[in-house]
């Protein structure tokens, strides 16, 4: 048995509890000795860590945001306090926020999704995520690394670039968001390939960005692509991931999973809709209850592919405001950060799906102002804030629609 498809994915629902139950309870008592933040959170509701000894004990914690821990590191930076001191931390990344994370393990992220997803030694793997200060791009090639693939840090080279790499290095797998793969497959065809036939790209594995399901089936049954999904969030690593049944995605071995009421923060019956709330097991990062924004179920029934764990339904949709693009959240607060460097402007964003990539407009409303912006500097602005690049300007004569609203998501996944 490969350790990636190991006696931990087939344990017992009992055995799993108990070995998480221990897990938690080391890592909060060790967090409340090395961590300011659990310290002072256990302190403030009367706690001590003997108090969370169970996974149903996390319900007396509160649950933390996205934006709760950009504004803690922002007090206290660079970790809010969720860090030791003296914490052996061997990279520190960055997403939106802006938020700091300290990378949460050696090579073990993501592989087992990999692995799940048949990448194996021989393979050559395209990753076309940065390799930047964002994680992706590094955690993604550690996990591939693991398991056993040749790894291709292609990063966000343009797409006749993708192709060429394709060609000349024997490419067989890919990692990255649906929509670059398409716009990857789309450029070959314009100089003249038959992807399919041409190449041997066959395995995908996306993260990031929902796989569209009529989009899935161009892939599998156009271009012989076998696909498969991976869930998770920098602050805390993999979450979950699809096997070969492709009926729902296994929750990780090391983080434990809450689907909970947003407005409660309490767990909602099994098979109900809620929040994904993680913590995950790590004595580096004590981020208890991290709340993901993300709404999903729990799927109990045992999977035909062996491992015991539970799945996560899919993603269903976001809590509250934030959307995500291209892999990327945009937030109200970074939009309103926008506005104020063009303070006399009135814009609008709208999030459409063209040719299965996510297109961002920012309308305008078309004034004495409008006529005297300086749309390159508004684009750069908004990039460094927003870390997603605007793909149309849109003037509008008259004023925004829903004008409560910040950010507009039109798209739909069909």
């Amino acid at each position: 048995m490969n350790r990636f498809f190991d006696d931990m994915e087939i344990r017992s629902t009992l055995r799993r509890e108990e070995d998480n139950n221990l897990r938690l309870s080391a890592m909060v008592d060790s967090g409340y000795r090395h961590s300011k933040r659990v310290r002072e959170t256990l302190d403030k509701l009367g706690l001590k860590p003997s108090d969370i000894v169970s996974t149903g004990d996390l319900e007396k914690l509160p649950v933390i945001s996205r934006k709760k821990v950009a504004e803690l590191e922002r007090c206290e930076p660079p970790f809010g306090g969720f860090c030791g001191e003296n914490a052996d931390i061997d990279r520190i990344f960055i997403s939106p926020g802006p938020v700091y994370e300290p990378h949460l393990g050696e090579n073990e992220l993501w592989a087992r999704g990999y692995f799940a997803a048949g990448f194996r030694k021989g393979d050559r793997v395209l990753n076309t995520f940065s390799y930047h200060m964002v994680a992706a791009g590094l955690t993604f090639h550690e996990g591939l690394k693991s398991a056993g693939a040749t790894v291709i840090p292609s990063g966000t080279s343009g797409t006749e670039t993708q192709v060429q790499l394709i060609r000349d290095l024997g490419v067989t797998g890919y990692t990255g968001t649906p929509s670059f793969l398409i716009a990857i497959i789309n450029k070959a065809e314009e100089m003249g390939y038959d992807f399919k036939k041409d190449f041997g790209l066959r395995r995908a594995s996306f993260v990031a960005e929902p796989l569209q399901p009529s989009l899935r089936i161009r892939f599998e049954e156009e271009y012989g692509i076998d696909t498969y999904q991976m869930y998770g969030a920098t602050e805390v690593g993999d979450i979950a991931y699809e096997c070969s049944e492709k009926a729902g995605w296994h929750i990780c071995e090391d983080v434990i999973i809450e689907i909970v009421d947003p407005s409660t923060g309490k767990c909602v019956e099994p098979g109900r809709q809620g929040e994904v709330v993680v913590t995950r097991l790590n004595d580096i990062f004590f981020l208890l209850r991290f709340g993901t924004g993300d709404l999903s179920s729990i799927v109990e029934e045992n999977c035909a592919c062996g491992r015991t764990s539970r799945r996560l339904s899919g993603i269903a949709g976001r809590v509250g405001d934030a959307v995500k693009v291209r892999g990327m959240f945009i937030t109200p607060g970074q939009l309103a950060r926008v506005g104020e460097a063009f303070p006399r402007i009135r814009f609008q964003v709208v999030v459409t799906r063209e040719f299965y990539r996510d297109f961002l407009t920012v309308a305008v409303v078309e004034d004495e102002e409008y006529e005297a912006i300086d749309a390159g500097r508004f684009r750069d602005v908004f990039n460094e804030i927003c870390a997603v690049k605007i793909d149309r300007i849109e003037p509008v004569k008259e004023d925004l629609s829903d004008k409560g609203k910040s950010i507009i998501d039109k798209r739909e996944w069909e």
